[in-house]
C-alpha cells in the first residue's frame, strides 16, 4: 500500500490473525476480534479495519517490539523504592502479569521520585489503587498504547472510539497534495513518520552539500577516523524520484530541501517525499471552516467547498496511470507493435512514433490509440475478384486485425515516459540506450565523475601552490573570452613559483601534467592522480554494471515477444463528488463548489474556505474535531504550530488564553455575513482552521455510465462494473418500486430490450438510428 507514506508505514507494521494457521473471518468469534488487557502497550485499540475484518487484522502500538520468539513485548521504566529509573525493561504479557505497573502521567517530583502516596496502577489485567512503594514498573510514555496513525490524531482523548477508528483508517487513503502543508495543529509524530517512512531522503554520513538538482543530491563527505588516509575527499550520491506511479497510481516525486554548502549531520532529511513538507508528514491542507447549515448544501455529511480552495490549486494531486501492452507469438503468427495500422485515419495515428508508441508529452483523452498494434487474422475465403486484386496489388492489410491498445473512458492526460522490452537483440541494444532507467544512470556517472574532477582540482592545486616548477610550462587560457593578445598564452619557466592565481587559470589537463621540484610534493601529487583514477574507474565499472543489471531485470514471461507500458499522468483538481476528511473520522463528500464571493465571511472580510454541518458533531461524539478547530484559528492569528501529544496535550483553559491572546472571540465564536445578501447571520458561529485530507476515492474513478455495451454471452444479460463497461443493477426490489408506480412500459423495457431480449435489442436500435418511433 503506497497512496501515501503514513499507509506505508502502516502496511509494514500491520498483524494478522488469518493465513496459514490463522483463523478464518466465517469461524472467528467476537471474543477473538474483542481488545483484551494484553494488547495493553502492544497492539493498538483503535487502528482496525471496519468490516468483516475487524479486530482480525490490527497495528503494532508505537514503542513494542517482536522477540526473538515472536512474541510482542512492550517497554517500561523500572520503579525501584519509589524512584522512576531510566532503565528500560521490554516485558511480554505473560511477565507483566507478575509486576504492578503505574500509568505513564503518575506525579513524579524534581528528584525523580512517585509524588503521592498511592498510585493508580495495573496488576493482573485490572486496575487499583496501590501504595507507590509497591510500584515495580511505569508507561514509558501515554500513546505507547496506540499505533503510529492513531498517535497523529491530536485530541485523540476527546473522540469515540468508533470514530478515532474512522480517522486513523482514512489517514492512510489521504492522497498525497502538489502543495501539502503540515498541520498547525500537529502531535509531535510527524516528523517521526516521515523520517521512518522511507520515502525521505535521508543523509548517510556527516557532510556538506556540494550539489543540488532535481534529480540528485550529492554530499562531499566530511573526513572521518577511516577517510582520513584518503587524499580526496569522499562523496555520497542521492538519486531523487521524479513523477514515479506508486502501486495506488499516486505520484512519488521528491524534492531536495537542503541549499549549496550547506553542512548536514548523519540521519538529517534532504529532500522530501510525497505527502511530506520540510521533513513533516502533510497528508492535506490547513482550511478555514465554519460549522452551520447552508441552504441544505452540506445536509448528512456533505460539504460546501469555496472555489478559491480550487482556484489556489490547494486540493490538486497528480495521479500517473499505468497502461501495459504485451505482443504475442499466436498460431496464425506473431502480433506487431507498428505504427501501420489497417483503416485507421492519419489524425489518430498523428502522435505514433516509428516504433508504433506514442510520443512522450503528447496530451491524451479516452479512446486516443496509445500503442498501435495489430493482430494475423485467420485466413477467410475469398471471392473470385478479391483473388485477381489480390494477384495484382499483392497482400493487402486485410490479413491483420487492429488491437491497439487505446485510453479507456473516463481517463486523459500527458504521457510522461514509455518503457519498451523485448527480446529482439538488436532491438535490446537500441532500447537501452533510449530508456530513462539507463540515461538515470549516465546522469549519476557524469554528476559523481564531475564532483571527483572537482575535487580532485582543488587538491591539486592545494598541494602544488607556492612551490617552483621543474620544466617550463606553456598555458593556454581557460577562458576564451579573453582578450585576442593573451591567445598565445603564458609561459612559466623552469623554477617559476606557481601562485594561487596562475593555477586558477589552469584546467585539470594541464594541472595533471606539472611537475615540482620537491621530491615529496611530487610523490603526493602522484598518490593524489593515481587515487583519482581508481576511483574514476570504480565510478565508470559501478555505472556499466548498474545498466547490465538493469537489462536483465527485464525478462519477459514466456510467449510474449516484446512488451510496451505507457505512464500517462493526470491532474485532478477538487471537484464535486469527491471525499474530503479530517482525523476524527468526520467525513464528507462535496456537494457543491461556491464562488468565493457568495460563501460567508467574517467581519474583516475573510470568507471562509469550507462550510460543514454542526450535526455531524454531538450525535458522532467526536469532540476532537471541535478542540482543534479553536486552537487551529489561535496558531493561524499568532503564526506557530500547536503541538498537542494524545493523552498529554493542551487544556481547554491553554486554548481560550491562546485564543484570547490572539484577540480572537475566547468561544472561538464569531458573527459571519452572508455573501449574497451582506447581512449577519442569526447566531454566532464556530469558526477555525481545521486539517482536512482528500481521500482517495475520486469521483472521476467512478463516474460511469453506459449506452450500449457487452454482453454475457451465457445470459446475454448486459455485465456489470466500470471495469468491464457494465450496466447498473435493476433487482427484484427496484422493479417492484416500478410496479408500485404503475410504470408498465419502463418495466417492460428493463425486463426485455436493456436485458436479454436479442432480437428486441436489434429492432429497438435500428429504430433509434433510422429516427422511426
Amino acid at each position: 500500500d503506497q497512496t501515501n507514506p503514513l499507509a506505508e508505514l502502516t502496511h509494514k507494521r500491520r498483524l494478522s490473525a488469518l493465513g496459514p494457521e490463522g483463523l478464518t473471518r466465517e469461524r472467528a468469534g467476537i471474543e477473538v476480534r474483542d481488545v483484551h488487557p494484553t494488547h495493553y502497550g502492544r497492539i493498538c485499540p483503535i487502528e482496525t479495519p471496519e468490516g468483516q475484518n475487524i479486530g482480525l487484522i490490527t497495528s503494532l502500538a508505537t514503542y513494542a517490539r517482536i522477540n526473538s520468539l515472536g512474541l510482542l513485548e512492550a517497554p517500561y521504566r523500572k520503579v525501584e523504592n519509589k524512584k522512576v529509573t531510566n532503565n528500560v525493561d521490554y516485558l511480554t504479557a505473560d511477565e507483566e502479569d507478575k509486576f504492578i505497573i503505574a500509568q505513564a502521567n503518575a506525579q513524579v517530583d524534581k528528584k525523580g521520585y512517585l509524588a503521592t502516596d498511592r498510585a493508580l496502577v495495573r496488576y493482573k489485567s485490572d486496575y487499583h489503587f496501590m501504595p507507590s512503594a509497591d510500584v515495580n514498573y511505569m508507561d514509558v510514555d501515554p500513546i505507547q498504547t496506540l499505533s503510529i496513525s492513531a498517535c497523529l490524531i491530536p485530541f485523540l482523548e476527546h473522540d469515540d472510539s468508533n470514530r478515532a477508528l474512522m480517522g486513523s483508517n482514512m489517514q492512510r487513503q489521504a492522497v498525497p497534495l502538489m502543495n501539502p502543508e503540515p498541520p498547525l495543529v500537529q502531535t509531535g509524530m510527524e516528523q517521526v513518520v516521515a523520517k521512518e517512512s522511507g520515502t525521505t531522503v535521508l543523509a548517510k554520513r556527516d557532510g556538506i552539500i556540494d550539489s543540488v538538482s532535481g534529480d540528485s543530491i550529492i554530499v562531499k563527505v566530511v573526513s572521518g577516523a577511516k577517510s582520513e588516509d584518503l587524499l580526496l575527499d569522499e562523496t555520497d550520491y542521492y538519486p531523487l524520484k521524479n513523477f514515479i506511479r506508486s502501486n495506488q497510481s499516486t505520484c512519488v516525486h521528491q524534492r531536495p530541501i537542503v541549499k549549496l554548502g550547506q553542512k548536514v549531520k548523519k540521519g538529517d532529511i534532504l529532500a522530501d517525499g510525497p505527502a511530506i513538507k520540510n521533513g513533516k508528514l502533510s497528508l492535506g491542507r490547513n482550511v478555514l471552516v465554519a460549522f452551520m447549515p447552508w441552504e441544505g448544501y452540506n445536509f448528512e455529511d456533505a460539504i460546501l467547498v469555496s472555489e478559491k480552495i480550487i482556484k489556489e490549486d490547494a486540493y490538486t494531486s497528480i495521479h500517473i496511470e499505468e497502461f501495459e501492452v504485451e505482443c504475442r507469438e499466436t498460431k496464425l503468427g506473431r502480433e506487431e507493435i507498428t505504427p501501420d495500422i489497417p483503416n485507421v485515419s492519419e489524425e489518430a495515428l498523428k502522435d505514433l512514433d516509428s516504433d508504433g508508441v506514442i510520443r512522450t508529452g503528447a496530451y491524451v483523452k479516452a479512446g486516443d490509440i496509445l500503442v498501435g498494434k495489430v493482430t494475423p487474422k485467420g485466413e477467410s475465403v475469398l471471392t473470385s475478384e478479391e483473388k485477381l486484386l489480390r494477384a495484382i496489388f499483392g497482400e493487402k492489410a486485410g490479413d491483420v486485425l487492429n488491437t491497439s491498445m487505446k485510453i479507456p473512458p473516463g481517463t486523459e492526460g500527458v504521457v510522461i515516459d514509455t518503457k519498451i522490452f523485448s527480446r529482439e537483440e538488436e532491438d535490446k541494444k537500441r532500447l537501452k540506450d533510449s530508456s530513462s532507467e539507463v540515461q538515470s544512470i549516465k546522469r549519476k556517472k557524469d554528476a559523481l565523475l564531475e564532483s571527483l574532477e572537482m575535487g580532485a582540482l582543488s587538491k591539486i592545486r592545494e598541494i602544488i601552490k607556492d612551490k617552483k616548477s621543474q620544466k617550463a610550462i606553456k598555458i593556454k587560457p581557460a577562458n576564451k573570452t579573453d582578450s585576442p593578445k593573451s591567445d598565445k598564452g603564458l609561459q612559466i619557466k623552469a623554477g617559476g613559483i606557481l601562485s594561487a592565481n596562475l593555477l586558477n587559470q589552469l584546467d585539470f589537463k594541464t594541472l595533471k601534467s606539472i611537475k615540482v621540484k620537491d621530491a615529496k610534493t611530487n610523490e603526493k601529487l602522484g598518490d593524489c592522480l593515481e587515487e583519482f583514477s581508481e576511483r574514476k574507474k570504480a565510478i565508470e565499472k559501478e555505472a556499466t554494471q548498474e545498466i547490465k543489471d538493469y537489462i536483465q531485470v527485464e525478462e519477459l514471461s514466456p510467449g510474449v515477444i516484446k512488451l510496451v507500458k505507457v505512464y500517462v499522468a493526470s491532474k485532478r483538481e477538487l471537484q464535486e463528488g469527491d471525499k474530503l476528511s479530517g482525523r476524527h473520522g468526520n467525513k464528507g463528500v462535496i456537494a457543491k463548489v461556491l464562488p468565493e464571493e457568495d460563501m460567508p465571511y467574517l467581519s474583516d472580510g475573510t470568507p471562509v474556505d469550507v462550510v460543514l454541518n454542526p450535526l455531524g458533531v454531538p450525535s458522532r461524539m467526536n469532540l476532537g474535531q471541535i478542540l482543534e478547530t479553536h486552537l487551529g484559528w489561535a496558531a493561524k492569528a499568532l503564526g506557530f504550530e500547536a503541538i498537542t501529544p494524545v493523552f498529554n496535550g493542551a487544556t481547554e483553559e491553554e486554548i481560550q488564553n491562546c485564543l484570547k491572546e490572539a484577540s480572537l472571540p475566547e468561544d472561538g465564536k464569531a458573527v459571519l455575513f452572508d455573501g449574497r445578501t451582506g447581512e449577519p447571520f442569526n447566531h454566532r458561529i464556530t469558526v477555525g482552521y481545521i486539517y482536512l485530507l482528500k481521500l482517495d476515492h475520486l469521483v472521476e474513478d467512478k463516474i460511469h455510465a453506459r449506452s450500449i455495451g457487452p454482453y454475457s454471452l451465457v445470459t446475454q444479460q448486459p455485465l456489470g462494473g466500470k471495469a468491464r463497461m457494465g450496466g447498473q443493477r435493476f433487482g427484484e426490489m427496484e422493479v417492484w418500486a416500478l410496479e408500485a408506480y404503475g410504470a408498465a412500459h419502463i418495466l417492460q423495457e428493463m425486463l426485455t430490450v436493456k436485458s436479454d431480449d436479442i432480437e428486441g435489442r436489434t429492432r429497438t436500435y435500428e429504430a433509434i438510428v433510422k429516427g422511426e418511433n
